[in-house]
């Protein structure tokens, strides 16, 4: 048994076919499909069931791939340690944020990361709350950038700013002659938001609970776009309004759009940086940190 046979039957697993989990391995398909038998021969049990058409991990496979997954988390880990005694700033870092942070963020904190650590480079993922958490906890991601609440057994998770809610308007938009909107005003008019699975909506919801209640029995619709930026283009096209975090409200196009804050307390929320409390590179997390600080600063949040 390989690390390398156990790598190919986790991402056989989850590719479920033959011919892209040989692709991302980079390796012929017969190479990946010999190691695979060759597995199973030496286990003595069937990890997975093939058809025609698909490729199936039977029950006894699937607490073998939740094993291997463990083990190639531990070389990784073994690897990690031995590179964290020469330069924990040195190596690529992997780092994963949920795509209401990813866009408005980066382009403010990795200047100042390549400040801090004269150029340790970040490998970014993109992804909803509930798919970078087992990135994180298996090892495929290094920290997650993320808006709490946000627990995790041995997970470290540190809070690091606080981010008001926004709302964004059509240029011709009534709400543009107030300087600042009531939560109950959102009931009133079509609601855009990011589809199922995206925290911040959940967050909006929760904040503005008439909106969360109301029957739109008037017409009035809530209506769901796939990113932030797709929802201001509707936004601006006259569908309604959205609401947006306050780093993803600053550059917009004035000639269409118009912001305004909630009428205080305004809804807010935290974010946070988590990462293995295991994890050996403890001054990149650092780094990373300071540099989320300093972005802050520029975003003025």
């Amino acid at each position: 048994m390989t690390l390398t046979e156990l790598k190919y039957i986790v991402m056989l697993a989850e590719k479920k076919h033959f011919g892209q989990a040989a692709l991302d391995c980079h390796v012929s398909q017969p190479t990946l499909s010999v190691a695979v038998k060759k597995l199973e021969d030496e286990l003595g049990v069937a990890i997975f069931e093939r058809s025609k058409s698909s490729v199936y991990v039977t029950p006894l496979g699937e607490q073998i791939i939740t094993q291997a997954k463990r083990v190639l988390h531990q070389a990784n880990t073994i690897k990690e340690l031995a590179s964290s005694g020469k330069n924990q700033l040195k190596g690529p870092l992997k780092v994963g944020a949920i795509f209401t942070i990813a866009p408005y963020l980066f382009p403010f904190m990795i200047p100042s990361l390549h400040k801090i650590t004269s150029g340790m480079p970040l490998i970014i993922e993109e992804d909803l709350t509930e798919n970078l958490r087992p990135k994180l906890r298996n090892g495929e991601l290094d920290a997650i950038i993320v808006a709490l609440p946000f627990r995790e057994p041995d997970v470290v998770t540190q809070p690091i700013y606080e981010e008001e809610f926004m709302v964004l308007m059509p240029k011709s938009h009534p709400w543009t002659k107030l300087a600042s909107i009531d939560t109950d005003q959102l009931s009133t008019d079509n609601l855009l938001l990011l589809g199922k699975g995206h925290c911040f909506s959940e967050q909006v919801l929760e904040a503005c609970p008439l909106v969360n209640e109301s029957e739109f029995g008037d017409g009035r619709t809530i209506v769901n776009g796939s990113s932030l930026e797709t929802i201001r283009y509707m936004v601006a096209s006259g569908l309604g309004v959205t609401v947006l975090p306050k780093s993803a409200a600053m550059n917009i196009n004035h000639d269409m759009l118009e912001v305004r804050p909630f009428t205080a307390p305004a809804p807010k929320r935290t974010v946070a940086l988590a990462w293995r409390a295991s994890f050996p590179r403890p001054k990149a997390i650092e780094a990373v940190s300071q540099s989320i600080r300093d972005a802050c600063k520029q975003l003025d949040l």
